[in-house]
């Protein structure tokens, strides 16, 4: 065979030259833009940034509440505490419910040996100053564990789901604030 016949025919060529004449533009509209911008050039940070680090967080009672909160104080402002003085406050009302996930037990028990914790935050965030309300928004976190027969064995392991499901809320609040912020 010679190396036309490898060649597409002229109306596919055509055709794919149409094809990407139409594809340019729509790929030119497409931009990237860095979430977390970068300190400007006179040393004041800009952007979701400074947004993020001037978000005040209302206190929670729960145990599990209260971790989502403290991991969020620390993603907000890279581990310095809350601001002294904030431009938003963050209302956080969070909840846990937590199911038995299977029986897969041999003999007469009829134990739970795996469960779940869902844990649901709801939050809204506002001005300081007039009070608006700049962001609303609810995410949730599902976290497995194993249900051993020990009592405090299976106290731990529902602690240690409570604590991951906490971390990874606040990791999905922290990027859902920031988006909204950057709108």
């Amino acid at each position: 065979m010679s190396s036309s016949d490898w060649s597409l025919p002229r109306a596919s060529r055509r055709a794919a030259a149409v094809a990407l004449v139409l594809a340019l533009p729509l790929g030119a509209a497409c931009t990237v833009k860095p979430l977390y911008s970068n300190p400007s050039s006179d040393g004041v940070q800009a952007g979701v940034t400074a947004d993020l680090s001037s978000i005040a967080i209302k206190p929670v009672e729960q145990r599990y509440a209260q971790q989502v909160r403290n991991h969020l104080i620390f993603l907000f402002n890279r581990g310095a505490g809350q601001p002294a003085v904030a431009a938003y406050t963050l209302n956080l009302v969070v909840t846990a419910v937590h199911q038995s996930g299977a029986v897969v037990q041999v003999g007469d028990d009829n134990e739970p040996t795996a469960g779940t914790v869902t844990m649901t935050a709801n939050y809204s965030l506002a001005g300081t100053t007039n009070g608006e309300v700049v962001a609303t928004g609810r995410r949730q976190i599902m976290s497995s564990y194993d249900v051993p027969r020990q009592e405090f064995a299976a106290y731990r392991a529902r602690l240690n789901a409570e604590d991951r499901a906490a971390r990874e809320l606040a990791e999905l609040l922290n990027l859902a604030i920031a988006q909204q912020l950057s709108k």
